[in-house]
């Protein structure tokens, strides 16, 4: 088969890159009807020790897939290890708890000045009505990819593993993807995403540009055999040569060197280049006997300058780049799938015109540039000189109160995240609260189907008949919810962020008419009114 031979059928989108945010765009295209194929160069899940965590906005946008379960039984399973390492690190006959260095609530942590849960103040509102998404975090990126290519295969995703986007070519109906596999061929579609990493070929070939700023560091994270770990301290530490993370689990190890960024990014990382970092940097005679997983990285940031350029949309690293501390990156791109997935679907589907694609770079790119701020403080405030460390000091007294701890935990969480959307009520722009309902559901359970939720707590027929207009593009539910007793009603879009809401009484203003504003807005033209109930 030759490279222009074109498989068929056609496609709708075709997603470059099969990690968890191409898996995760991919998944959100099928629910809402279109036909996708994602093209990825590896042939199995990435090894490579990555992301260890998830942020409130990730966690809540699997659990109103109905993943929920899924992420919880990973984080029982990274708890384990953790506790493998705290008996590791405990002394000879000293009591069960936690051993010196090790915190026991962590919260996570800022250029590494851990935070303790017990500093969170929790009647702060950001964190109200998350409901049970709140409880789980500590998922690592592989176990991700595992529960998303699981779904994606009941939701029949067609997945190309070996298959390696090489080119394409766009035109007024669709563009053309040539690929690079067992066999050499083109596929045709009507839009193309890069979810390719940070390297991205579709940026690139689209002329996309890709501003930011240079690296100054460089990093090793790696999981390890090794002797002489008994010397090294867990927990972050810092040094006169830089910064170095023995655990939380067993044989993971991370260092941190200021002096340069690293020249070689492409060989891989072996036993002798780990072991003289971190005798470097710790200043103990460690011995790496066995590499099981390794990566090298530094801080280069930057930010692609639109997220879409005709036919062709970047998400996830493809769009963004920069430092891993805090764990943002993995996060950021399953906000962009959850963002970007149900509007690609609506545009193919013809439900709504392509400038609401629009909406995704205006709403996505804010929060990127966000977080490329906030890698970057990290790293400055980690460098091993006198002037940071007495900045550190203050940090982290700042850090230490329970007002400082709970503004840098609402930023690690991503519950400060808001869309700029019209409207004045508080919850428009904000992920939805998972309200509790009176009949034992939350609001969560009632999204596992991808489609936009008018939920009416007023019980009024007015707002229904707005959202019956659209057909099954929108779920109606009528419902109470005694906890919040001054609510009328929600409109939550497929992603899970409230578009619309309103408080009792009913003003008219706030109710049926700025109700059907909005659904035309995010939903399209209205269908013919559907007679009849809906549940």
């Amino acid at each position: 088969m030759d490279a222009n031979t074109y498989l068929g059928p056609d496609y709708d989108v075709v997603v470059a890159g099969g990690g968890p945010v191409g898996l995760m765009l991919a998944c959100e295209l099928a629910l809402g009807g279109a036909h996708v194929v994602v093209v990825e160069r590896l042939t199995s899940v990435d090894p490579t020790i990555k992301a260890g965590s998830l942020n409130t906005p990730t966690v809540e946008a699997f659990y109103r897939r109905g993943l929920l379960p899924a992420l919880a039984g990973e984080q029982r399973r990274t708890m384990d290890e953790f506790a493998a390492f705290a008996r590791q690190r405990r002394p000879e006959g000293a009591p069960a708890g936690a051993p010196a260095g090790v915190m026991r609530k962590p919260a996570g942590h800022f250029a590494g000045i851990m935070l303790s849960t017990d500093q969170v103040d929790p009647a702060d509102p950001a964190f109200a009505d998350l409901g049970p998404a709140a409880a789980v975090s500590l998922v690592s990126q592989q176990q991700v990819e595992r529960i998303l290519g699981e779904h994606a295969a009941r939701l029949g995703v067609e997945l190309r593993r070996g298959v390696e986007l090489t080119g394409f070519e766009e035109d007024a109906e669709g563009v053309t993807v040539h690929t690079r596999g067992p066999a050499d061929v083109a596929i045709r579609a009507g839009w193309l995403v890069g979810c390719d990493g940070g390297r991205s070929t579709v940026r690139k070939l689209a002329g996309i540009a890709f501003p930011g700023t240079d690296p100054q560091i460089t990093a090793h994270q790696a999981m390890v055999e090794m002797t002489g770990a008994e010397a090294l301290s867990p927990g972050w530490n810092w040094t006169d040569t830089g910064t170095y993370v023995h655990g939380p689990v067993p044989g993971r190890i991370l260092t941190v060197e200021f002096d340069r960024p690293s020249a070689d990014r492409e060989s891989p990382v072996t036993a002798e280049e780990l072991q003289e970092s971190l005798r470097r940097v710790s200043g103990v005679d460690v011995t790496i006997t066995e590499v099981r997983s390794a990566t090298r990285f530094t801080d280069n940031a930057r930010q692609a300058s639109t997220y879409r350029k005709g036919r062709v949309l970047l998400a996830g690293d493809a769009a963004h780049v920069h430092s891993p501390f805090g764990g943002q990156g993995l996060n950021l791109g399953i906000g962009d799938a959850m963002n970007l997935g149900w509007k690609l679907a609506s545009v193919v589907g013809g439900r709504v015109p392509e400038e609401l694609l629009d909406s995704y770079t205006a709403e996505r790119h804010p929060i990127g540039a966000w977080v490329l701020d906030w890698t970057r403080a990290q790293v400055a405030l980690m460098r091993p000189t006198p002037h940071t460390r007495a900045l550190r000091g203050v940090v982290a007294e700042l850090a230490g109160t329970v007002d400082g701890t709970t503004s840098i935990v609402k930023r690690l969480s991503g519950v400060w995240q808001r869309y700029d959307l019209p409207g004045d009520h508080p919850l428009v722009g904000r992920s939805a609260p998972d309200l509790e309902l009176a009949d034992g559901s939350r609001l969560a359970d009632h999204l596992h189907s991808g489609r936009a939720l008018l939920l009416d707590l007023a019980d009024d027929p007015r707002l229904r008949e707005r959202a019956r207009r659209y057909g099954d593009r929108v779920v109606v539910l009528t419902a109470a919810c005694p906890d919040r007793p001054e609510l009328a009603g929600l409109l939550v879009r497929p992603d899970g962020f409230t578009a619309w809401a309103a408080d009792r009484p009913g003003d008219d203003a706030a109710g049926a008419p700025a109700l059907g504003a909005t659904l035309a807005r995010w939903l399209g033209a209205p269908a013919a009114p559907v007679p009849g109930p809906q549940h």
